[in-house]
């Protein structure tokens, strides 16, 4: 990160999801696949959207500008298709945020510079406005209007910095029928869980008594003995027919009828939903692997270098500096070093051990490198995401980019292949691109290497990418021009 200091002018932009084919070079993430827009520049990003309906989203993808530089990307049906469900009468976007009241660059330059965690947030947000129960930001609260017996689209985007977020609707039944702009088998729910960089489209009616409800989101917070935001941000969901509305003149307002909400460590709602989601048919998963990977995924501590001793630059647990990885190797491109990277990313960790378990302190230090797998075109590839005990267990929201993937099951404990392989959903499994890979647990996927380019696999914890838990897949070109990368175009930024 210290390289990059003098360059935070600079911004990048990451379409979320879109499957960039053959354009991974317009990708975003900083230095891995894509320059910087310089201070004063522009660049016109340019795609072609295939097979995606539904909801994503774009956001910088340069340190922590995309704490407030973020956006929904919209994908409509074809003119002349419809919606796999009824018409909703109307569509919320509705777009979960984190703030802080400071400069968020400030706020990881400092915990880059200590090597201890960044602070945590002030607040979240729903549309940028913290809502009612915050001081003095109750006049600009997000209203969500609805009527009496319509059912509405309802597009909720994680676009927080570092935390899972529980979403609910006072006294109202949410039927999900998208999730990262892939329809769904619909199901009905009361709360929904995402994970930084998720997105969940659902359907709302407006069968209650009419009156004003809030909509609310709070942390899931699954670390074990750290600090997080443990405030909760609310919107309004406002029958037009509402005795009161907020422009009443001749009365109190309403009170909005306030949600029961999860408990910030209630693992189980959160698994209860995450493994409610289906395909909406049948659909070809991969069944012949070509490349079966393994990857633990989880924190470190970095013992503090003898030069930072005095400089009081390892303020993590015991004199340490917090790190992060994937099979015990740290990524690395925050250097940025020019043509350094190697392509012996390990498909496996380098020494098997009880993940979720009491893990020896002499595996709490990852390696650094800027390391890659290499993948041929078309390869069939199934990852085992395993989440460690390392420091502590935690939720990591794993995304792919230039990818969807199937997500054929998920579990609690250590991936036992024997066992678990029994669980896989090959009938109708969910596709996803940002999987949560439950805390002190594992999730399966499984993708068609059918994009060539480099591509990043991340945890959408922003702290944790700065700390290294990434990799990189570098996938063939196939053969001619449709199976190979695209040519930049003379207006990608430089280095």
């Amino acid at each position: 990160m210290e390289a990059l200091d003098s360059i935070f002018g600079n911004k990048i932009r990451c379409s979320h999801g879109i499957r960039q084919m053959r354009t991974g070079w317009a990708d975003g993430p900083e230095f891995v696949t894509q320059c910087p827009i310089r201070p004063g520049g522009s660049y016109t990003y340019r795609f072609t959207i295939q097979g995606q309906e539904g909801t994503l989203w774009w956001h910088a993808h340069s340190s922590w500008l995309r704490a407030t530089v973020y956006g929904a990307l919209i994908i409509h049906p074809k003119q002349g298709d419809s919606y796999p469900f009824t018409k909703p009468k109307r569509e919320t976007t509705l777009l979960l945020g984190e703030w802080w009241n400071a400069n968020p660059i400030d706020v990881v330059r400092q915990s880059t510079r200590t090597g201890g965690a960044p602070n945590v947030s002030d607040a979240y947000t729903i549309n940028g406005q913290p809502g009612d129960l915050y001081n003095c930001s109750s006049q600009d609260t997000i209203i969500v209007p609805i009527d009496s017996g319509e059912t509405n689209l309802l597009r909720v985007i994680n676009a927080a910095l570092n935390q899972p977020l529980f979403f609910t609707v006072a006294n109202h039944k949410l039927t999900v029928v998208s999730a990262d702009a892939s329809y769904t088998k619909p199901f009905t729910t009361t709360v929904l869980m995402l994970g930084p960089g998720q997105t969940t489209d659902v359907l709302i009616t407006g069968d209650q008594l009419p009156a004003r409800y809030y909509l609310a989101a709070r942390a899931y917070f699954s670390a074990q003995n750290a600090a997080f935001d443990n405030t909760t941000t609310t919107a309004i969901l406002e029958y037009k027919s509402a005795p009161c509305s907020p422009n009443c003149t001749n009365g109190p307002t309403v009170k909005p009828i306030m949600p029961s909400l999860p408990a910030f460590n209630d693992t189980a709602t959160a698994s209860a939903f995450t493994t409610s989601f289906r395909s909406p048919r049948k659909v070809e998963v991969p069944t012949e692997i070509d490349e079966n990977l393994f990857f633990t995924i989880g924190l470190g501590l970095n013992n503090c270098p003898k030069h930072f001793q005095k400089t009081r630059r390892c303020q993590g647990p015991n004199g340490t500096r917090f790190t992060a990885s994937m099979n015990n190797v740290s990524f690395a491109y925050q250097q940025n070093i020019p043509g350094v990277f190697t392509t012996d990313f390990p498909a496996n960790p380098p020494l098997k051990f009880d993940y979720t378990g009491n893990v020896s302190r002499s595996l709490w230090q990852p390696l650094s490198g800027t390391r890659g797998y290499k993948l041929k075109y078309g390869s069939r590839v199934q990852v085992v995401l395993q989440d460690t005990s390392i420091v502590t267990p935690e939720n990591h929201p794993i995304h792919l980019h230039g990818y969807d993937f199937y997500i054929l099951a998920e579990g609690f404990g250590n991936f036992n292949a024997q066992n678990d392989t029994k669980k896989f959903n090959l009938v109708d499994p969910p596709m996803r691109n940002t999987v949560a890979v439950p805390a002190n647990g594992w999730a399966v996927i499984r993708f068609v290497a059918d994009n060539p380019g480099a591509w990043i696999m991340h945890c959408h914890l922003d702290v944790h990418i700065n700390w290294g838990l990434a990799m990189v897949f570098l996938v063939d070109n196939g053969v001619g021009t449709l199976q190979s990368i695209e040519a930049p175009p003379a207006d990608l930024p430089l280095c």
